[in-house]
């Protein structure tokens, strides 16, 4: 069993309200102003809102989710395994130093953070609390038995 030290959903299923919400503003504006009110075209938008909404949030909960379990640090698809993180603090970042994953860069709005692998290389974690991460990760290095 491995138990959660931090996580990152990416975004929130709520997200696929935001569409219909707007939607019903647009209604209730109509109706206030007096003017008349076009319940399937806004039930319309609303749906289609939503829909469009749902391939986003599914994308951003897939590949810009993490997690730091006891077990292993999962960022998006990629995951490291416990045993291969070495250090967090006092950690500087090369030039070209990978991403962890999969992506070229490290996602806007979010912060990175170099991890030391135990073979030499430093890769980059991110997350939108950094610290938080950090915390967890050096946690994680902590409990983890290192072979001799």
């Amino acid at each position: 069993m491995s138990d959660r030290l931090y996580a990152e959903s990416g975004v929130s299923w709520g997200a696929i309200l935001w569409g219909p919400v707007f939607a019903l503003a647009g209604a209730l504006a109509e109706l206030v102003t007096g003017g008349p009110v076009h319940v399937v075209g806004w039930l319309m938008v609303g749906f289609g809102l939503g829909v469009i909404t749902v391939p986003w949030v599914y994308a951003r909960r897939r590949f810009l989710s993490l997690e730091v379990t006891t077990r292993q640090l999962r960022q998006g698809r990629e995951e490291v395994p416990a045993e291969q993180i070495a250090e967090v603090t006092d950690v500087g970042t090369p030039v070209g130093a990978r991403v962890l994953g999969g992506g070229w860069s490290v996602p806007r709005k979010y912060d990175s953070l170099p991890v030391k692998l135990a073979d030499g290389t430093v890769v980059l974690a991110w997350a939108k609390d950094v610290e938080a991460l950090q915390d967890a990760l050096d946690r994680l290095v902590r409990a983890t038995p290192r072979e001799a």
